[in-house]
Parts: structure tokens; C-alpha cells; sequence
């Protein structure tokens, strides 16, 4: 069990976790582009070489093959970087997997800015635009390490397609044995009313930070973790708008298409207010340290910190 403010790669939270899974679902088979060693699928490889496909570089394939698994009653999992597991693999997601509302989970790691080095066209920002507009299709965005080992165990139990958007870099821990994931739903993560800040991924514990400078500044500030983008928990997100006075969304990807439209689309039609959505502003990435990248476009906590601050 992973402690509290430990940090872990959601990445490797997935390999271990589907290394788990594997010897309680025998109808699970895995399959990566030649990436298990990044992906973190080595595990599950070594343990289940029978159910284990690295198809080489043709992620193309890879999703079409999972979709013929998926046929044959196998509860399929993808593993490639997120730029390679969505963008190049889209018309085959959409046509073979989502249309015919196929078993198959496609896992993007590496998402976002926190790629680092890799630069702009690794840096996928636009994965949760594309997922979150095919039909069938349910998106999860998980906070930490222990909130992906329940994405997993949720989406295993849950037929027909699924994203899940993992990182590459540690994240600290923010939840224990007490937090339960279920889908469609959202989390608050600490409590406030003077501002409101939703949160995917490893922009969770930047908002957290956020928060300790603007209380610490006499402003109280709720975070509320969205993990599950689609289905989106449209009963908190009109909650808080109704009981806190400012809205903020901050993501590791565009803000086109990403969490903050997802917010903004269940405000538009349920609870109309203003939305303050912050992220990668219709912008590519490049190349350098993802600390210092998240420093930069305001990623981090403070960042988000001085944003929030500044739109106040």
C-alpha cells in the first residue's frame, strides 16, 4: 500500500496493478507497440507470456488485433504512449472498437506536458478531446497511484471500451484505503467556498498546493478530483457551482476539449456561471525538464497559485 505523499508514477501503478489483475481474470490479454518496458506491461509479460502481445511498432494493429480478442469474449488491454495510443490509432478506435462497442481498454501513458524532454510531439494534450467524443467510449484521468489501481478494477468489471490517461513522472499520493473510485462520479478532495478548483491527473496535488497559499491568504478553496471525465459527475459539478463563489478547472492538456469544456458543458446546461479554465492555452508543447515545463505554463502549484490569484 503506497503512504501518503509518496510519490509513484500512475504508469507503474497500471503495470503492477495489471500484473494483480491478471491472476484473478484469466480472460485478460494484453497487448503494446513496443513500449512494455514504458508502458509498464514487462510485468504482466514475464508472468503471462501467453497472453502477452508486443506487436511491434503498429499501434494500428495493435488496436485492431485487441478488437478481434475482445470478439472472442478476452477483455482486451492497449498500452502505447498516449500520443501513439489515441492520435494514431483513432480511426481504428472509432471503427473497430467504440462502434461495434468492443471489450477493450486502451491505456495512454506519457500524457501531457510531464513527457519533458520528449517535446511537442510527444506531448499529447489533445487525448481527452479525441476519447471524449466517441460514443461508448467512458475517459478516467486518475490522480494518483492508488486511485489508477481502482480505475483498473472498475474498468475490468465495467464492459465495453475505456481511456485511461496515465503520466510518466511520480505524483504524489493523495488518497488510502478509505477512498473508493466509482465511475461516473467525482471527489472532493479538501473542502472550501470561496473557490473552487476541478483537477485531473497530476494537476490534482498542484490544485491541493494552489489551495495552502490561497487559505494561507484568507481564501478557502475546494478541490475536487474528476478522475472520471466521461461519464462526468454532473450532481457535484452543479454543486459546487451553487456553493462556491469562484470556478477554476486546471489540466496537464488543451483546454479545448479537455476537463475544462467537459465542466463548462454541465454549467452551460444545467447551472449556467463562469468557468475559469486553465491549461495549455491552444498551444504545442517543447522540449525540457517537466518540472520546468510545469513551472513555465503554470502547471505547478504555484502556478496555479498565482492564476488563480491574479483572475481574483
Amino acid at each position: 500500500m503506497p503512504e501518503i505523499g509518496e510519490k509513484i508514477a500512475t504508469r507503474k501503478a497500471f503495470g503492477e496493478e495489471l500484473l494483480k489483475l491478471g491472476g484473478t481474470h484469466k480472460n485478460i490479454v494484453v497487448l503494446d507497440a513496443d513500449l512494455s518496458c514504458s508502458v509498464m506491461t514487462n510485468m504482466f509479460a514475464k508472468r503471462y507470456d501467453g497472453r502477452h502481445f508486443n506487436v511491434g511498432i503498429a499501434e494500428a494493429n495493435m488496436v485492431g488485433t485487441a478488437a478481434g480478442f475482445a470478439l472472442r469474449g478476452k477483455i482486451a488491454f492497449v498500452a502505447s504512449f498516449a500520443v501513439f495510443a489515441t492520435g494514431r490509432c483513432y480511426d481504428q478506435i472509432r471503427a473497430s472498437v467504440c462502434y461495434p462497442n468492443l471489450n477493450v481498454k486502451v491505456m495512454g501513458t506519457h500524457s501531457g506536458m510531464m513527457v519533458g524532454e520528449d517535446g511537442a510531439t510527444h506531448q499529447m494534450l489533445e487525448d481527452l478531446n479525441l476519447m471524449r467524443g466517441l460514443p461508448n467510449m467512458k475517459v478516467f484521468c486518475p490522480a494518483d497511484a492508488y486511485e489508477t489501481c481502482q480505475v483498473l478494477e472498475a474498468i475490468v468489471n465495467d464492459f465495453g471500451p475505456a481511456y485511461v490517461r496515465l503520466g510518466r513522472n511520480g505524483v504524489p499520493v493523495i488518497y488510502d484505503e478509505n477512498y473508493k473510485f466509482e465511475i461516473g462520479k467525482g471527489d472532493i478532495v479538501r473542502n472550501g467556498k470561496n473557490v473552487c478548483v476541478f483537477a485531473i491527473g497530476s494537476t490534482v496535488s498542484s490544485a491541493l498546493e494552489a489551495a495552502e497559499k490561497l487559505e494561507a491568504n484568507g481564501k478557502t478553496c475546494r478541490v475536487v478530483n474528476m478522475c472520471s471525465i466521461k461519464p462526468i459527475d454532473e450532481d457535484l459539478i452543479v454543486a459546487c457551482a451553487e456553493e462556491c463563489d469562484e470556478l477554476f478547472s486546471i489540466e496537464d492538456h488543451s483546454i479545448i476539449g479537455g476537463l475544462g469544456s467537459a465542466v463548462s458543458e454541465v454549467l452551460t446546461s444545467k447551472h449556467p456561471k463562469k468557468l475559469h479554465r486553465l491549461g495549455m492555452k491552444d498551444v504545442f508543447g517543447e522540449s525540457g525538464k517537466s518540472a520546468d515545463l510545469y513551472k513555465k505554463y503554470k502547471l505547478d502549484g504555484d502556478g496555479v497559485y498565482e492564476q488563480i490569484k491574479e483572475l481574483l
